[in-house]
């Protein structure tokens, strides 16, 4: 504004020149500008300049004013690009001056000239104005974009744990699965898991945590732990301090983080449905900041958390109870003159999984019509299913099995078998499954009279004086409650000294993907270059880690019966 004052003043050789913008507006939101510098523009000027702008066109005026110097005025309006009022462009002389076309002209160039620059300015500006104002949406952007991919995150942290920690197994598949969830997101440094149990807060290991040779497995509930202290107040304690700044408490969230250099420390109380199980602890390196949104995450991540130690903590408690029946009612062998028995039972590798395999040996009874008989009854079986049901129905159909040897004394174990068939039809009894039940007597000079029946059970393997292992394959149907009791067949053998006899379940032998006849094979190639003298629970346990499966999806059993050599 100032150069084009002054261009007016030296084009127009005029001693005064004047940008005036916005002359419509109110006089507090004008703008001039003079050439010279110092010089004010008289109340006639404006007023001059005022007529310009209401008739939009070049004004050439003479004034003479009362109170002040008479002059001769020349105004050409300034217009904006879209045809609207921008301001005025004047020069200002003596009274005397007539001004000329080419002033005039002069005049009306020298306003376009700086219309045009006006123009591209307030362009330059408008221009200024929105980069600035996209550079401030863009960083609002970027600001709302890094809080909504936040959110996005931990909504998929959450989402995952809801998924996650709904089909947890037990303590440590639970403890597993928090340490990975937390670690992707959250980041923390340490994790730990402790549990309430009889006034005490319990460690919950994992393999993921390293050495902790050191830790103590418990800790008291009343300790100034912070982590005590969130289970006992039921509330999230966070510490931002190091644990010397904190005179108040024993350490720096649990005693798993002791010896950690920690900045940040959460401990999250786990609120089941019986009340506060225990508490999740994470810790940070370096500082970690847990606003409103955060503890929000937190209390969420610990609620799914508490379900699925619950969740564990039932389960535990039904499979402890399971294993504890199962294996109540494996037997432990009789004494059994003249024999060595040898039995082994390992069951699935999944923690849940209880099932209705089984072995049991047991006198039978000494007289039958009068003459004495004695002997050995031995079974090994293998009820349909995994799960308590099954360990029930193995109970049965053991005990029952029992009662029907004792109840046909002299009788083979076809009867026997026949006649569990039938107890289980009439007693709606729906049990499934294999099994091989055998009856073993002394005959003359130290051998042994064989007998058995199989309802479809794995052949058992009799292994000879000379080496030779043979596969005792006949059998006949599996148990099965939809099928009708049918008469049952039994094949006899007899037994020198020296020999051995192995009753197993499928357990030992089948595995996903491998053919079950050749694992069959294999343990027979190995009965057969068993040393003779090797006892027979060491030979058990060769036998289940050669060929039992690596990652056993089923129970096993193996029983052994040896007539010594002479």
């Amino acid at each position: 504004m100032n150069r084009f004052a002054r261009l007016a003043t030296r084009v127009l050789t005029a001693p005064l020149g004047l940008v005036w913008l916005n002359p419509a507006a109110d006089a507090a939101e004008t703008l001039a500008e003079c050439w010279p510098p110092e010089a004010q523009p008289a109340p006639g000027v404006m007023e001059c300049c005022r007529r310009v702008a209401e008739s939009e066109r070049p004004q050439f005026l003479s004034h003479v004013g009362a109170g002040e110097a008479a002059f001769s005025f020349a105004g050409v309006p300034l217009i904006g690009s879209s045809g609207g009022l921008l301001g005025i462009l004047a020069a200002m002389d003596s009274p005397h001056r007539v001004w000329s076309e080419d002033d005039v002209r002069d005049l009306a160039d020298l306003a376009a000239a700086c219309s045009a620059q006006m123009r591209m300015r307030k362009r330059s500006d408008n221009g200024r104005v929105a980069r600035e104002a996209a550079e401030d949406a863009a960083h609002a952007a970027k600001g709302q974009a890094h809080r909504a991919q936040a959110r996005l995150s931990r909504s998929e942290l959450l989402l995952r744990a809801a998924e996650d920690l709904a089909d947890t197994s037990g303590l440590d598949d639970v403890r597993q699965r928090v340490g990975d969830l937390v670690s992707g997101d959250l980041k923390p440094a340490c994790i730990d898991l402790v549990l309430l149990r009889q006034g005490r807060l319990h460690h919950v290991r994992s393999p993921i945590d390293g050495d902790q040779a050191g830790l103590p497995e418990w800790f008291a509930l009343d300790s100034l732990w912070p982590a005590a202290r969130a289970v006992r107040e039921n509330r999230i304690i966070v510490i931002d301090a190091p644990p010397e700044a904190d005179p108040s408490s024993d350490g720096f969230g649990s005693p798993a983080f002791a010896l950690q250099h920690l900045a940040t420390v959460a401990c999250l109380p786990l609120r089941g449905a019986r009340g506060t199980v225990g508490a999740l602890v994470l810790g940070w390196d370096a500082p970690y900041s847990i606003g409103v949104e955060e503890r929000a995450v937190l209390t969420t991540l610990a609620g799914y958390t508490a379900q699925a130690v619950e969740r564990a903590l039932h389960l535990d408690e039904r499979v402890t109870a399971a294993r504890q029946l199962q294996r109540a009612m494996l037997t432990v062998l009789p004494d059994a003159p003249g024999l060595e028995l040898a039995a082994l039972y390992r069951p699935a590798a999944r923690d849940d999984m209880v099932g209705g395999d089984w072995y049991d040996a047991y006198p039978l009874p000494d007289t039958a019509n009068g003459e004495v008989m004695g002997g050995l009854a031995l079974t090994v079986g293998d009820i349909t299913g995994h799960d308590m049901h099954a360990a029930a129905l193995m109970g049965q159909v053991r005990s029952m099995l029992r009662q029907a040897d004792h109840d046909h004394p002299g009788k083979g174990p076809h009867q026997a078998l026949t006649a569990l068939e039938r107890a289980c039809s009439h007693l709606d009894l729906q049990a499934s499954g294999t099994l091989i039940h055998a009856h073993l007597r002394p005959a003359a000079d130290g051998y042994w009279h064989l007998q058995w029946s199989n309802a479809g059970h794995p052949a058992p393997l009799l292994v000879t004086t000379d080496g030779t292992v043979d596969s005792l394959t006949q059998h006949d149907a599996l148990l099965h409650h939809a099928m009708p009791p049918q008469p049952r067949t039994c094949a006899a053998r007899s037994m020198a000294p020296g020999s051995t006899l192995l009753l197993y379940t499928d357990g030992l032998v089948e595995e996903r993907g491998e053919d079950i006849e050749a694992n069959i094979d294999r343990l027979a190639q190995l009965l057969a270059v068993a040393p003779p003298e090797i006892p027979l629970p060491a030979l058990l346990r060769s036998l289940l880690n050669t060929v039992g499966p690596r990652a056993a999806e089923d129970d096993t059993v193996l029983f052994a019966v040896r007539i010594p050599a002479r």
